[in-house]
């Protein structure tokens, strides 16, 4: 069933950039570092750019995608504030943007297994989010 586990893929993969967006979007006024501010800033125009892939492709399906719930994005917020606040340093925003990176490139991997009879359109969007994700994980280090 192609079209079924194509929607669910891309619906996972629509909600995981909003994540991540969002995520990025949230930090940037606290990075004190302006390399580290360009580099996400970079991270978050690379993340819009595959979100409107996602957002075209889901059009095709004549599906509206997934959003976060807002009570999800308000208990992400509230920790992520509460951490940049007590602590006011990149090393943990750094940290903070790893585990999102991490949750996100092991859920989208998950979903990539769970729906292998989505097209190949849907699957490559999918591991080219993981690939941005796994870039952002991997050149986050330098600033813990």
């Amino acid at each position: 069933m192609i079209e079924p586990d194509t929607i669910r893929l891309l619906r996972e993969t629509d909600y995981g950039i909003k994540m991540g967006i969002s995520s990025i979007a949230e930090v940037l006024d606290y990075v004190k570092n302006e390399e580290f501010r360009k580099f996400l800033t970079q991270c978050k125009t690379d993340h819009e750019q595959l979100k409107e892939e996602i957002q075209n492709l889901l059009k095709e399906y004549e599906d509206q995608g997934k959003n976060p719930s807002l009570l999800l994005k308000c208990m992400s917020s509230m920790k992520t504030m509460m951490k940049i606040w007590m602590h006011q340093n990149d090393s943990v925003i750094a940290e903070l943007m790893i585990d999102g990176c991490s949750m996100g490139i092991k859920s989208l991997s998950k979903y990539l297994n769970q729906y292998e009879a989505a097209e190949e359109r849907a699957k490559d969007i999918a591991k080219k989010l993981v690939a941005q994700e796994d870039k952002l994980f991997v050149e986050l280090r330098k600033y813990l």
